[in-house]
């Protein structure tokens, strides 16, 4: 796919997903979901991909939500259609087995902050406004963020987000857990990339299996949770990087990770 409304690229292990349509705040149309959603499938696919980090074009936006020019002319049969294919594609990366960070860089409303809440971890510059304003429009979140939002913050937070439909800063953010860390804008990306280098030294199957444990059981039973973490830690037993890492560990010296 030749890409028009994002940038894409690889390097050092790392996926860079940039929204890039900053003349409209990066505005999510259908055109920038469908090349998101390429995107996602090749760093899925792609076995020298370790991590994700995602961030918008320009100073003022991460994604400043739907592109309102499309979302007005949603019918009722168009807009359950337009809702489950944006769901898709953010399941997608909420899913994709290789943690992604997102480096909220400005505005992060509607499907801008339910695109970060898909990621597996949110950092913030201290200029990032973030919100779920679609009542304002006359609509609700259709991008999961009901969803996603009352599971990382709360009840009472996600009513308050989606009934007010109000912006909170990067600092408020943090404080409801909706954001792990604020910095200075200019130390945005430095850290979601010091950030991947700390997951990608790491054991690429650990990684897997933590990241499978904590998605998924987060929806089950604390029991049965703990069934699945105990099974994921008996497999991450099976392998060499197991083995690597502890002899490493006795040997003091670091681990030469294979993804085996």
């Amino acid at each position: 796919m030749a890409y028009e409304n994002i940038l894409y690229e690889k390097r050092e292990g790392i996926a860079y997903i940039t929204l890039n349509r900053p003349k409209v705040l990066n505005a999510l149309n259908r055109r920038t979901v469908e090349e998101l959603h390429h995107a996602l499938r090749d760093a899925r696919d792609d076995a020298s991909v370790r991590v994700l980090i995602l961030t918008g074009a320009g100073e003022k936006s991460f994604v400043a939500g739907a592109d309102i020019s499309e979302l007005a002319l949603q019918t009722p049969v168009n807009g359950k259609e337009f809702s489950l294919y944006g769901q898709s594609v953010f399941h997608l990366l909420e899913t994709l087995a290789k943690p992604s960070i997102c480096a909220i860089n400005g505005f992060a409303l509607g499907g801008g902050c339910e695109l970060a809440l898909s990621c597996t971890i949110r950092i913030a510059s201290k200029t990032a406004k973030l919100g779920q304003p679609e009542v304002k429009l006359g609509i609700l979140p259709g991008y999961g963020g009901t969803q996603r939002l009352v599971r990382l913050c709360g009840k009472g937070v996600a009513h308050e987000l989606c009934l007010t439909g109000e912006m909170i800063t990067a600092e408020e953010a943090q404080r409801i857990g909706l954001v792990n860390h604020v910095y200075e804008p200019a130390e945005l990306l430095p850290a979601a990339e010091a950030m991947a280098k700390k997951i990608i030294a790491n054991a690429p199957l650990a990684v897997k299996y933590a990241m499978e444990a904590v998605e998924r059981g987060v929806e089950m039973p604390q029991e049965e949770g703990l069934f699945l973490e105990a099974t994921l830690f008996g497999l991450a037993c099976s392998t060499e990087d197991m083995r690597e890492g502890t002899k490493a560990f006795l040997e003091k010296r670091a681990a030469q990770f294979k993804g085996r």
